[in-house]
C-alpha cells in the first residue's frame, strides 16, 4: 500500500491511498480460500470447488467487501501511522466511474481513494502559575432567606370563597374563549382557569377589567396584544375574551410556620428556611462560577493564539447563528432594529465561533495532560437530568442518546469541561471578594463589550454563552393559555 501526501497546506491535508492490483487480488484469493471448504455450489463436492468458479461466483462480493473495510479501518491506521488527530471524520473520495470500478472489482486495476482532513493544532501548554483571578462572594443575610420565605407562603398561600366583587389580590375561576376578528384562535380557550387578580400573569389589561366582577358574571374583555407576543399571528392584535367567572376567593393570610412547612412536605419552619437559604447560596454560588469560568477563559484566550481547524469553526458557527436566527425570528426584530447589519454580526459570530473552538481544544489538552476523566456515574446523573426536564418522554430521550453517536458527546463535553475548570482552579491563584448581590448579579461585559464590539441586542445571549462555553439547555415546552406574558416574563411564578 502506498500513502502519498499531496497537499500539506496549513492544517489541511491530503492523502492519496494506492493499492495495487496484485495485492488486492491476493486478499481476495485469501478469502476464496477461506470459504472454499463451507461454501455449497451443485455439481460440485464440498471443498473440490475450482479457484477460478469461485473467483466467477464470489470474486466480486469478496473485493467489495475488502474495499468496505480498507476504508473503514485504513484512515486510522494512517493518521495514527503520521501521528495526526483529525479535526473532524476524514472526506474520503473514490472514482464514480462505473467501468473503472468493475475494474477494480475484477482486481485488474490499482485501487485507490484520498483521504481530505484539517488536522488539530499542536499544542504547547502554558504554566496557570500566574493566572489571577478574583472569585466574588455573597453573604446570605437572614432579612433575604426570610423574604424568599415569604414569597414560597403566598404561593402556597390557600384561598376561600367569598360572596361579593372581586377585589385586587383574589383568586378568580373563569372560562374563556379568545377572539381575533370574531373568530376563535388557538390556544385561547381554556375552562376552570384560576387567575389571581394583580398578580400580572396574564397580558396588560385582562385582569383589570376583572375587578369588581362577582361569580356568574358573565363580561367581554378587550385587550391588545403585546407588540412583541411571541405569537406573531397575535402579536400587536386587538382580541375579545368572553369571560365566565365561575368563582372568587379571598386569600388567606399569610403565616409562616410548622404547619406551612408541613404543607409544603416539610418537617418545621426552620427545614423551610434551611432549604431557602440554600437555594439561594447555590444561585448565587452558580453565578460565581460562571465569572470565575469567564475569567480564567479570558486569560486562557490571551495566552493562546494558534490557527483553528476551518471545519470546527464552521460547525460552531452555524450553531450559534442558528440560534441568533431563531431569536430573531421569535421576536420579530431585525439586525437594522439593533444598530447592526446581518454582515457586520456573520463576522462577529466569526470570531466567537473561532475563540470557542481555540478555547475547546485548550482546555482539552489540558484536561488530557492532567488525566481528567467523566465517569460512567457523572454520565448517567447527566442523563437522569435530562429526563427529569421531560416526564413522560424518558423512553424516547434514552432511545435517542442510544441511537445517536454524538449524543452523548454532548453530555460528556460539558461535564469535561467543567472538570477541567475545576483542575485549573487548584493550580491559579484565587482571591475571595465580599460583594453585595448587585454587584454579583451585575453583566461583568457591559461596557467592555459595547466598546470593543458594538453587540446587537439579540446577539448578547449567544455571546454569553459561547464565550462563556456554557453548557445549553434544552427549551422548556411553551405554555398553552394564549392571553398569559411570554414564558420569560411568567417564569418567577
Amino acid at each position: 500500500m502506498q500513502v502519498i501526501e499531496t497537499l500539506a497546506e496549513g492544517l489541511k491535508r491530503e492523502i492519496k491511498v494506492v493499492i495495487p492490483a496484485k495485492d488486492m487480488e491476493v486478499k481476495m484469493n485469501e478469502r476464496l480460500a477461506d470459504v472454499k471448504d463451507k461454501v455449497r455450489i451443485n455439481g460440485f463436492r464440498p471443498g473440490k470447488v475450482p479457484t477460478a468458479h469461485l473467483k466467477k461466483v464470489y470474486g466480486k462480493s469478496i473485493m467489495a467487501d475488502l474495499v468496505n473495510e480498507i476504508v473503514r479501518e485504513q484512515p486510522t491506521a494512517i493518521l495514527a501511522e503520521r501521528g495526526e488527530k483529525s479535526a473532524t471524520q476524514p472526506e474520503i473520495a473514490m472514482t464514480e466511474d462505473k467501468d473503472e470500478a468493475e475494474l477494480i472489482l475484477a482486481a485488474q486495476k490499482d485501487f485507490e481513494f484520498t483521504l481530505s482532513y484539517e488536522v488539530l493544532p499542536p499544542i504547547e501548554l502554558k504554566s496557570v502559575k500566574g493566572v489571577k483571578i478574583t472569585r466574588e462572594v455573597v453573604d446570605i443575610s437572614d432579612e433575604e432567606v426570610n423574604e424568599q420565605v415569604l414569597k414560597v407562603a403566598e404561593s402556597a398561600r390557600s384561598y376561600e370563597t367569598k360572596k361579593g366583587k372581586a377585589a385586587d389580590g383574589d383568586r378568580i375561576t373563569m372560562d374563556y374563549v379568545g377572539k381575533v376578528d370574531g373568530v376563535a384562535f388557538e390556544g385561547g380557550t381554556d375552562q376552570g382557569a384560576e387567575l389571581v387578580l394583580g398578580s400580572g400573569r396574564f397580558i396588560p389589561g385582562f385582569e383589570d377589567q376583572l375587578v369588581g366582577t362577582k361569580a356568574g358574571d358573565e363580561k367581554a374583555i378587550t385587550v391588545t396584544f403585546p407588540a412583541d407576543y411571541p405569537a406573531k399571528n397575535l402579536a400587536g392584535q386587538e382580541a375579545t375574551f368572553d369571560v365566565t367567572v365561575k368563582d372568587v376567593a379571598a386569600p388567606a393570610d399569610v403565616e409562616i410556620n410548622d404547619e406551612l412547612a408541613k404543607k409544603l412536605g416539610l418537617e418545621s419552619a426552620d427545614r423551610l428556611k434551611e432549604i431557602v437559604r440554600g437555594q439561594i447560596e447555590s444561585q448565587y454560588g452558580s453565578m460565581t462560577r460562571q465569572k470565575v469560568k469567564r475569567q480564567i477563559l479570558d486569560q486562557l484566550d490571551e495566552m493562546y493564539k494558534f490557527d483553528t481547524p476551518a471545519s470546527l469553526v464552521e460547525a460552531e458557527y452555524n450553531g450559534i447563528w442558528n440560534q441568533v436566527a431563531n431569536d430573531l425570528a421569535q421576536s420579530g426584530k431585525t439586525f437594522e432594529d439593533e444598530d447592526t447589519t446581518e454582515e457586520k454580526a456573520r463576522e462577529e459570530y466569526k470570531k466567537l465561533a473561532e475563540r470557542r473552538v481555540r478555547l475547546g481544544l485548550v482546555l482539552s489538552e489540558i484536561g488530557e495532560k492532567a488525566g481528567v476523566e467523566v465517569s460512567e456515574d457523572e454520565m448517567q446523573r447527566a442523563i437522569y437530568e435530562q429526563l427529569r426536564q421531560y416526564p413522560g418522554q424518558e423512553k424516547q430521550i434514552l432511545d435517542f442518546f442510544r441511537s445517536q453517536p454524538g449524543a452523548a458527546a454532548s453530555i460528556r463535553a460539558p461535564i469535561f469541561e467543567e472538570k477541567v475548570i475545576d483542575h485549573l482552579l487548584t493550580e491559579i491563584d484565587v482571591t475571595d471578594k465580599k460583594v453585595t448581590k448587585e454587584e454579583l448579579l451585575a453583566d461583568e461585559e457591559g461596557e467592555a463589550s459595547e466598546k470593543e464590539t458594538k453587540k446587537a441586542a439579540p446577539k448578547k445571549k449567544a455571546a454569553a454563552k459561547a464565550e462563556a462555553a456554557e453548557g445549553e439547555e434544552a427549551a422548556a415546552p411553551k405554555k398553552k393559555a394564549a392571553p398569559k406574558k411570554k414564558a420569560s416574563e411568567e417564569g418567577a411564578e
